[in-house]
């Protein structure tokens, strides 16, 4: 079993911070509280935390690219049943909890659950479509047709483009199994997105959320597991490529890239692949190290499903008029202890022990299945 590196998980925690700091800030705003202290240009940016997302691609393409290299020995060789039930396995536990929990309140009618947002008033019975595009990795495609139509369904967009590429990678490895070829097919991804953004930049549903206009962050995500494959960097170069990849991101987090879309995020996946890069020099020596952002990367995922749900209810209790200045500073912790509470319990209570079961039970039928056949179960793949 591969070790997590836990530089990476420090990027993957500062990655799902900017995206609970960006919906918070949309939620209730950070000027008018105690955060005036801080400079105007500081408190801006935390409106860029969708720059996070494409931080979450990077590091996705890299670790399941790494991973299924560590597992097979060669992309070519994935098994594509193997694959795609541990991908089910991580994802569809917390995600099924998520979604019934914010049906169930989208039925009942509760504000920010409801199909409403964006002053939409769809049927409940739009439920049906919402949730089967979620499952069926076409959530960001349903909102380019629809718009904006529900608060905590609307973030699951990212998670589609997830899914499809996890959908996409391990039939393109098998059919195309040359590295070259599968290099060319990720060079061709890193050229296709910024010509996507420049094509539809007057409207941000297609140019931040369209497959194409994402997957080229992933295809380089990919590309950087393939170059670590074999070479990594000396633990001096690699501590040098971190500090200035980390730099780089800080300066584009706070800078913003308005303006600069077609190429900022391009920027923005170069600079975490560097990062990767870095995290991977010398990691036999360095897993030891935790830390708060380490833990929010370990619970990411689930910390990206229900911050939506907490934030939802907590705007349920206060809007952002009937809270006061002094209350805003208090309301920003509450919430991220309160996202961080619900992660580590649906992590706890169901991500872990379902992925642990669906895996076991799936290895004791590969197991089984020769046996029943007459040969050895040491035979099994």
């Amino acid at each position: 079993m591969k070790t997590r590196n836990h530089h990476i998980d420090a990027l993957r925690g500062a990655a799902i911070l900017c995206v609970l700091l960006l919906h918070f800030a949309l939620a209730y705003g950070l000027k008018n509280s105690p955060l005036n202290i801080l400079p105007s240009w500081l408190l801006r940016a935390a409106y860029q935390g969708n720059y996070g997302v494409t931080m979450f691609f990077v590091i996705s393409g890299y670790l399941i690219t790494s991973t299924s290299l560590h597992r097979w020995g060669s992309l070519a060789r994935i098994d594509l049943a193997a694959f795609y039930l541990y991908r089910i396995a991580r994802l569809l536990p917390a995600l099924l909890l998520a979604l019934s929990i914010i049906v169930l309140l989208g039925v009942l009618d509760v504000p920010y659950f409801a199909n409403s947002d964006g002053g939409k008033d769809l049927p409940a019975s739009y439920f049906l479509i919402a949730i089967a595009s979620v499952l069926t990795f076409w959530h960001n495609v349903l909102m380019q047709s629809a718009g904006y139509f529900n608060y905590c369904l609307n973030v699951y967009w990212s998670l589609s483009v997830e899914e499809m590429f996890y959908l996409l990678l391990p039939l393109s490895c098998r059919i195309l199994r040359r590295r070259h070829w599968i290099m060319l097919l990720c060079g061709a991804a890193i050229v296709a997105g910024p010509v996507y953004r420049s094509l539809h930049a007057d409207n941000e549903i297609y140019f931040m959320y369209g497959y194409i206009a994402c997957f080229d962050a992933i295809a380089i995500g990919c590309l950087t597991a393939l170059l670590t494959q074999h070479w990594q960097a000396g633990a001096r170069t690699g501590q040098v490529l971190r500090w200035a990849a980390g730099l780089a991101l800080a300066a584009l987090y706070v800078r913003g890239i308005g303006g600069h879309e077609v190429f900022g995020f391009s920027a923005i996946a170069l600079a975490s692949a560097a990062y990767i890069v870095g995290a991977t020099a010398g990691q036999a020596a360095s897993q030891a190290r935790t830390g708060p952002l380490q833990w929010l990367g370990r619970h990411s995922y689930e910390l990206y499903l229900f911050h939506i749900i907490v934030l939802a209810a907590m705007r349920n209790v206060v809007d952002k008029t009937g809270l006061g200045y002094a209350e805003r500073l208090p309301w920003l912790a509450l919430f991220l202890a309160a996202t961080a509470l619900a992660a580590a319990l649906v992590a706890r209570y169901v991500s872990e022990p379902a992925n642990a079961a669906i895996r076991q039970r799936w290895r004791r039928g590969v197991t089984a299945a020769p046996a029943r056949a007459g040969g050895s179960p040491g035979a099994a793949p």
